[in-house]
């Protein structure tokens, strides 16, 4: 693989920073998790409050990598067919009549799941196959997602009213888990210069569905050397209660990462690496990538809840363990 292939790819994903901060202020972290989530092929969730932009941030990459967009407003009466899709009857010129099958907004290649929480748990689930299997499966009949495909959630915090908390199953098809703070003072007056004033300039096109599949490949064929993928499994063995050294997981987590986890982990660390022009891995990637690739998939139990303890605090506490002395 040539080294220069690397460093144009790492120079296209500056642009495309670059460019999504013409229109989003500050959320750089937020910025780079969805980047990177696109890049290792797989979905990102944003968590956050109403009104911090989490919408108009997933439109901005879509309009930026020149995919198909299609959002879904998730509302308590919505149903698993309003997603996928359903077969009706059309009648045809000669009066007979036939079952023909119109696509739900998920056939897109970006699809914006908002408020995921705020449907039931049956809706919920109607995005399983199509995370996981990149296939949608109605009457029988099973249909292939676009190349590519991702869906990026967002969600309010459970303690709003009217949220249902995501199942374990489908929390485990993401990637990742941003989560989306405020902005702080500068940035609010920023937003109120872009928001209030003239129409911004309309957004450059920086790459293209081709482009973003061969950033995929890339970033697949990025390096993992044997004592990082070593780190990042220890990394992952550490977030279960019954297998870590660390005190505060056996008290606090009721359920650790599964493979998913470790596999979530080391694609995050691939499209880091990428997006500095690298061809392999280092520990910096993993530092950076354990907190969003495993903060959804540490469960708490009672202790860990009423102890006001997050599972970025325990994250933080397995990471400096299990990279204690691994050389960067």
């Amino acid at each position: 693989m040539e080294t220069e292939e690397y460093a144009e790819m790492g120079r296209a994903i500056r642009d495309i920073r670059d460019e999504v901060g013409k229109f989003i202020v500050g959320q750089k972290e937020a910025v780079d998790l969805i980047l990177f989530s696109i890049i290792g092929g797989g979905h990102a969730l944003l968590e956050g409050l109403p009104g911090l932009g989490k919408t108009m941030l997933v439109r901005t990459f879509s309009e930026v990598l020149d995919l198909g967009f299609s959002r879904i407003q998730f509302t308590p009466d919505l149903m698993p067919s309003d997603i996928t899709g359903t077969s009706i009857l059309e009648r045809l010129p000669d009066g007979g009549q036939r079952f023909v099958f119109r696509e739900g907004p998920i056939f897109s290649e970006m699809v914006l799941a908002d408020e995921i929480n705020r449907a039931t748990p049956k809706t919920q689930s109607a995005l399983l196959e199509a995370m996981g299997e990149r296939t949608v499966t109605v009457l029988g009949e099973t249909r292939r997602m676009a190349d590519p495909f991702f869906v990026l959630a967002t969600q309010n915090p459970i303690e709003l009213e009217g949220t249902y908390p995501l199942p374990e199953a489908q929390l485990d098809r993401f990637l990742c888990k941003i989560l989306v703070p405020y902005p702080d003072r500068e940035e609010l007056k920023e937003i109120m210069r872009r928001t209030t004033g003239a129409d911004p300039a309309p957004l450059k096109k920086v790459m293209d569905p081709g482009a973003v599949r061969r950033a995929r490949e890339l970033a697949r064929a990025v390096v993992l050397p044997e004592e990082m993928l070593d780190a990042a499994a220890r990394i992952v063995v550490a977030t279960r209660p019954e297998k870590s050294d660390i005190p505060d997981i056996a008290r606090f987590v009721r359920i650790g990462s599964g493979p998913r986890g470790l596999q979530s982990l080391i694609a995050l660390a691939k499209s880091r690496a990428l997006s500095e022009g690298r061809y392999h891995v280092s520990i910096a990637d993993l530092r950076a990538s354990a907190a969003p690739a495993l903060r959804h998939r540490l469960i708490l139990g009672y202790e860990g809840e009423a102890s006001g303890v997050t599972p970025d605090d325990l994250i933080g506490k397995i990471v400096g363990e299990a990279l204690s002395g691994v050389r960067s």
